[in-house]
């Protein structure tokens, strides 16, 4: 083995052991690492990728989840570290691709979240999830008051406006153990499903203070004065606050409760109270806002505004140009159906089907409930000798309507604001909408699946938590002049994953490497606007023998 000459005759036993030992010695040995790393000769030819997994949006969520603080938030609430594991998982998930709890495993296992995380997640199971929805319930208030005092700190966010507004959210099945689940006025188009309302204040920047669940066929002003106590439970008694709500809680003692109670107002009067108006609409004065540039770049649409004061409060009447617009589509349309709806009423008559006079006018009446928006621009009448409906249009009535179209009335107890600064307020209340908007689509809080009164609003505030993210995500890009919406985001990073390249390397062992690919420049733009690494997790090496 040394090079030195055989003795006698070779041995075929003994030259086939050098040989192999020959043929050991020359194989190539993997360097010591250097400073750009360690070198393996590989077998280019055998390498693999397995075990590709979606990275990018689980990425950013997981950061945010660190950034607001929430797991410390969850711990100081009493929660364990496999709960407060647990909640992350359920959070991400209705972020990220909102789905029942039984479907939340199959997610997890198509995700790097057990990468990220560093916990194992491969063995998760859906009576986990359900256990530890029980287990979040009772601690909402103290979760959400938590939450609230650190995105204050981190945003610097103004507490001194509440923009208040509800919804409705539905289920599947009958919940007839909840209480709650009632069937009501729902804004997602289903009456035929029991329902709750949800109740969200958010601040001028849309993130959330507090959300309360009510019964749903709760009218919506009665829910007012519960929602400020929940407030003043949470938050503490704050003076000098500025209570926005929408016409529908408008009303007298709503806002003799909001006064009470050392609040200010900046609401939307009724309709009745803003046709009272009509002459001060038609006169001049008015003074154009000033909106600045959206997001395109574009003008936005105009809106003018006219102070008045009158029994101690500020009135503001406001005109706009999109909302005329919107204003004469909702008109036209109502009024093509209420046409509609009375001409087969007039054909079962004419034919007979209907003759029973008092069947007739409750049919008339049932039409002018369907439509009282347009009802009163018409004269209906029922000649029984005729047996004829007949119906006549309202022209003095109907101009008024036009010449209203785009035009609201806002009142208000700060007569230290100009017509300006009441108008910017209140529109602050579609921050509230935009909530709503996306806790239904993307988080999907609808329908809800969950019977039980206390996973119902267990899953509702699932949601309102991964509204805090998605509302800190975007807020984050905004401050730094990227409008993009969180959904746009998600699907931008959907392509970034964390995989498993599989190198068998020339010396017989096998090289697995758990890593990330690298990210498209659009996806590292979006990395450095929101200040989070490239890199979802460090690199992981594994070496195997190679089978």
């Amino acid at each position: 083995m040394a090079g030195q000459l055989p003795l006698g005759e070779p041995d075929p036993l003994v030259e086939g052991i050098v040989a192999r030992a020959r043929k050991r010695g020359q194989r190539v040995k993997p360097t010591a690492p250097t400073q750009d790393g360690e070198v393996v000769a590989v077998k280019v030819d055998a390498v693999e990728v397995e075990e590709a997994r979606e990275a990018g949006p689980v990425h950013v969520a997981n950061q945010f989840f660190i950034r607001l603080g929430m797991e410390e938030v969850l711990a100081q609430a009493g929660l364990n570290e496999r709960a407060r594991e647990l909640t992350k998982v359920m959070v991400l998930n209705r972020l990220i691709s909102p789905g029942s709890e039984h479907s939340m495993p199959l997610w997890v296992n198509t995700t790097a979240l057990e990468d990220i995380m560093g916990v194992r997640l491969s063995d998760l199971r859906e009576d986990a999830l359900y256990r530890n929805l029980d287990r979040l319930h009772p601690m909402q208030e103290q979760i959400e008051a938590g939450l609230r005092a650190r995105e204050v700190n981190l945003f610097s966010l103004d507490s001194t406006i509440y923009l208040y507004d509800l919804t409705s959210t539905y289920f599947e099945g009958q919940c007839e153990k909840n209480q709650e689940a009632k069937r009501g006025y729902s804004r997602d188009k289903r009456p035929d499903c029991n329902q709750v309302l949800v109740g969200l204040v958010v601040d001028r920047e849309g993130f959330p203070i507090k959300h309360e669940v009510f019964e749903g066929n709760r009218a919506d002003s009665t829910t007012l004065g519960a929602m400020l106590e929940v407030l003043e439970r949470s938050q503490g008694k704050k003076q000098g606050v500025t209570v926005v709500v929408d016409r529908g809680m408008a009303d007298r003692r709503n806002l003799e409760l909001i006064k009470s109670r050392g609040y200010h107002y900046v609401v939307a009067a009724r309709q009745a109270e803003r046709d009272r108006w009509l002459g001060e609409f038609e006169e001049e004065g008015f003074m154009e806002v000033s909106r600045g540039v959206s997001a395109t770049n574009q003008k936005k649409s105009r809106v003018e505004v006219k102070k008045k004061e009158c029994d101690g409060q500020l009135y503001v009447l406001v005109i706009s140009q999109e909302r005329a617009a919107k204003d004469r589509a909702i008109r036209e349309s109502l009024e093509k159906r209420l046409i509609q709806d009375l001409e087969r009423l007039s054909k079962r008559i004419s034919q007979g089907r209907l003759s029973r006079e008092d069947r007739i006018y409750e049919a008339i009446g049932r039409i002018k409930e369907r439509y009282p928006r347009v009802a009163r621009y018409y004269e209906i009448s029922y000649q029984k000798e005729k047996a004829e409906l007949s119906w006549v249009a309202r022209e003095e009535k109907k101009l008024v309507a036009e010449k209203l179209d785009g035009s609201y009335l806002l009142k208000t107890d700060r007569s230290d604001l100009w017509p300006e600064e009441a108008w910017h307020i209140y529109s602050l209340l579609s921050r509230a909408e935009r909530a709503f908007r996306s806790m239904k689509s993307p988080l999907a809080e609808r329908p809800i699946f969950h019977q039980l009164k206390e996973r119902v609003r267990a899953h509702i505030f699932l949601c309102v938590l991964a509204y805090h993210l998605l509302v800190a995500i975007e807020k984050s890009l905004q401050d730094r002049g990227v409008h993009s919406c969180w959904a746009t985001v998600r699907e931008m990073l959907k392509t970034h994953q964390v995989v498993t390249m599989v190198l068998p390397t020339a010396e017989g062992r096998v090289l697995k490497l758990r890593c990330a690919t690298r990210p498209s420049p659009q996806q590292l733009e979006l990395y450095r606007k929101l200040n989070i690494a490239c890199e979802p997790i460090k690199p992981k090496k594994t070496w195997l023998k190679a089978v």
